[in-house]
């Protein structure tokens, strides 16, 4: 099996504001995570990525939070986008952006 692309996707908020989402189904696992995706999910604010989902090899699953980086359980996709819209949320919320 290769992998199989499921989700690309730029979602443009405003001239400055963006996410792009891109999900992988892989084979086997990325080495530091225990499940069969490859994702990176982000949301750039004035040239600047202000939040992000990854899953680096070795690293395992994470999100920035502007200058923060935390460990993130992922559970399926599905919850994974909704976790990041809520981040998203948060950053507008909390940086006064509409």
């Amino acid at each position: 099996m290769k992998a199989t692309l499921l989700v690309r996707n730029r979602i443009v908020y405003s001239g400055t504001m963006f996410a792009e989402l891109v999900l992988w189904q892989l084979p086997v696992a990325v080495e530091g995570s225990a499940h069969r995706f490859k994702y990176r999910l982000a949301y750039v604010v004035e040239g600047v990525c202000v939040v992000r989902y990854d899953n680096e090899r070795l690293k395992g699953d994470h999100r920035h939070f502007g200058e923060n980086e935390s460990n993130y359980v992922f559970v399926s996709p599905e919850k994974l986008v909704a976790d990041f819209q809520k981040d998203i949320e948060r950053w507008n919320r909390e940086n006064r952006c509409s």
